[in-house]
């Protein structure tokens, strides 16, 4: 879970999935299984590498305009394989229910604007983080807004301050007061609960290499636009109590801080 800074971006990135033979839900070189789709680790391992990579190359050609060497902590992307994976199950995902409920999905992210951003140009990477967003900002328009719980709103809640975006230390009353003019928050509601069926629907299952999987969701703050991540399968391929993927607030109300 880590906040970002992202600007538009757009594009469409095919997915290179393998099909499910008859190897069982437990290959120790599956990352993820998605119904008959399964996600290979060389799979993840590869896009982050190629991301890795390139971010490195970036920030050293942009340090040595400056005539400075970057330290190895500064060549480090802060995305990790467990990024990588969400992103592709998310997309997976997405796509489903986006098809089922007839939910229109349009270009509004670009590639180039997403890799320009983050330092990772021409990398499947931006492609995939594009496709999502575009997916995610779809569906979060696009489904019924939904009623929050305070197991809800409090897993909500806490990923927004695992991501130094609301301040710690609410009670679950002041987490209601705080949600009860964000209109985001029943966005973000109403994609978790789609995400919770599609996967109990699909039998998704994860490698205990990958703690969760979870749905890079964006909120609209003062300083621009945040990244958090709420985890909707626990490592051991069960659903967890909440879910959620996110959306932009359509309102300037925030229960954050930058």
């Amino acid at each position: 879970m880590r906040a970002r800074r992202l600007t538009a971006a757009a594009s469409v990135a095919a997915l290179a999935v393998l099909s499910l033979g008859a190897c069982g839900r437990s290959a120790p070189d599956v990352a993820a299984y998605v119904g008959d789709t399964t996600y290979s680790v060389d799979r993840v391992d590869a896009i982050h590498d190629e991301a890795q990579a390139t971010y490195a190359e970036s920030v050293k050609a942009a340090a040595a305009q400056q005539g400075a060497s970057p330290s190895p902590e500064q060549l480090k992307l802060n995305v990790d394989r467990q990024d990588i994976l969400n992103l592709l199950v998310g997309i997976d995902l997405g796509k489903r229910i986006a098809e089922d409920k007839k939910v229109p999905v349009q270009d509004q992210l670009s590639a180039e604007q997403i890799g320009k951003e983050l330092g990772v140009p021409n990398t499947e990477y931006a492609k995939l983080a594009a496709e999502w967003y575009d997916l995610y900002l779809g569906l979060q328009a696009g489904l019924p807004p939904a009623e929050l719980t305070d197991d809800s709103r409090g897993d909500l809640y806490a990923a927004l301050v695992k991501a130094d975006v609301a301040p710690a230390g609410w009670s679950v009353d002041e987490q209601r007061q705080q949600f009860a003019g964000a209109a985001f928050t029943r966005q973000v509601s109403a994609v978790s609960v789609a995400l919770q069926d599609e996967v109990e629907k699909l039998d998704v299952t994860v490698n205990p290499r990958f703690p969760a999987l979870e749905i890079p969701a964006l909120l609209q703050t003062q300083s621009g636009l945040r990244q958090f991540d709420l985890p909707y399968v626990d490592g051991n391929g069960q659903v967890t109590d909440v879910s959620t993927p996110e959306p932009l607030p359509t309102e300037p109300t925030e229960p954050a801080a930058s």
